[in-house]
């Protein structure tokens, strides 16, 4: 039999569903101060470990999914991701402490529009080429940090290097340059941040756009019977597969029964102990000699949620990135992944309804063709940032060459938000469908 470890389970398990008082990182006073070194930063203040990412926020049942979706296909979408240029404010590139002051000055308002738009892209600020000028623009702007989703089962790798630093690096690894990382919301079974900021420290010679996608378009988009069936049986994900067990073909038949039980409860037990959901194991057969194997799956969940501020009803599936099908298609235009560690060999997801019963290759074909319709590609270069609203704007990164230096911080909320929460209009008010 081969052999696996907890940690290694909860890595393949953690990847595949990518999915208190606040530690905010301090601001910077002056251009100087902004631009010491990541090291120096972390030998201050950054070691004090941020709060856990939020728990998911499915939020209230919708009624009458389909008239709302009519309701909203009827009225006009805010603009999408708009750009805001240190240039065109009149800002030096180089005048970091300009821009941090601009940053501070227009706090309310940028993240009003991040509600608004979905997400705001900044381009042209030098203040963000490094990592301590990155953590002074989002501390200026009151975003309050948390730790990485993944943070319970896994430990994704800080861009400096320190642990409990904030800022996370966003799959820069040579050897995942040709996977398209697909489009999707980041959450991991039950937690979920609400918001993060991309930032660009080197960008790759060739490719690697950031990718971004706006949830509520995905959702006036998609065929409004698909809409109505996907809310009505929910979703649920296929997190890992296991593809050690074929040994137990070569056994008696009698006592093959009795080990996959006793194999399947032993491995349930090791991931429900590291993670902080409910996982369901199924034995199933894969590979291209249908090897039995253990398939992990975790709860069923809402394909489309509230948002947890607006109340809007808002695209939440990860079935771009999660769909095996998809997948496939995509490596026949860019290439197999190259698997280089054990956690990536089990890192198989797909997706199902609920019950799980099997989603048609025409569905997840039109899911495909409305995701990539609405992708818009963010070329970013050093120092531009992309402030977003984990549940209104889906993110994904294109295949690259060379290298490519990315990080990203998660955040559990922000200053102000229970003021925009008090101030929106109940759906209900917003598209006149509910009872």
């Amino acid at each position: 039999m081969a052999n696996f470890s907890v940690s290694a389970l909860a890595v393949a398990l953690a990847a595949s569903s990518s999915t208190a008082s606040a530690f905010v990182a301090p601001s910077v006073p002056s251009a100087s101060v902004a631009h010491r070194s990541s090291s120096a930063l972390a030998s201050t203040a950054a070691l004090e470990a941020p709060p856990l990412s939020p728990v998911t926020a499915w939020g209230q049942p919708i009624p009458n999914i389909r008239d709302v979706q009519a309701s909203y296909r009827s009225t006009s979408a805010p603009e999408f991701a708009p750009t805001i240029s240190a240039k065109d404010l009149g800002i030096d590139s180089s005048d970091t402490a300009a821009q941090l002051q601009y940053f501070r000055d227009n706090a309310t308002a940028i993240k009003n529009q991040m509600e608004e738009c979905g997400a705001v892209i900044f381009r042209d600020f030098d203040l963000m080429k490094e990592q301590a000028g990155f953590q002074a623009m989002y501390g200026a702007l009151g975003m309050k940090v948390c730790l990485d989703p993944l943070h319970s089962v896994s430990a994704r790798p800080t861009v400096d290097g320190q642990k409990n630093s904030p800022v996370y690096e966003a799959v820069n690894k040579e050897s995942r340059k040709n996977f398209f990382i697909g489009m999707h919301n980041e959450f991991v079974g039950t937690r979920a941040p609400r918001a993060a900021a991309f930032v660009c420290f080197k960008a790759a010679e060739e490719g690697g756009e950031f990718l971004i996608a706006d949830g509520r378009a995905m959702f006036r988009d998609l065929n409004p019977d698909l809409v109505e069936r996907l809310y009505d049986r929910s979703i649920r994900y296929s997190v890992m597969e296991l593809p050690f067990f074929g040994w137990i073909d070569g056994l008696p038949e009698p006592v093959q029964g009795p080990v996959q039980g006793a194999v399947k409860g032993l491995v349930s037990a090791a991931i429900n102990a590291k993670v902080d959901f409910s996982v369901d194991l199924r034995w199933d057969e894969g590979g291209y000699d249908n090897t039995k194997m253990l398939q992990a799956r975790a709860p069923s969940q809402p394909a489309i949620v509230r948002h947890p501020v607006t109340g809007e009803p808002t695209w939440f599936c990860n079935v771009h990135s999660h769909s095996s099908k998809l997948r496939k298609d995509r490596e026949g235009k860019y290439g197999a992944e190259r698997f280089e560690d054990g956690a990536s060999q089990i890192n198989k997801s797909d997706m199902f309804f609920g019950d799980d019963g099997d989603i048609s290759d025409a569905d997840l074909e039109h899911m495909d063709e409305v995701t990539m319709k609405n992708v818009r590609f963010v070329k970013m270069t050093e120092g531009d940032v992309v402030l977003l609203d984990n549940y209104k704007c889906m993110h994904g990164r294109n295949v690259f060459d060379g290298t490519r230096k990315h990080g990203v911080a998660w955040f559990e909320g922000w200053e102000g938000e229970d003021s925009q929460r008090s101030a929106a209009r109940p759906l209900e008010e917003q598209v006149g469908q509910l009872a």
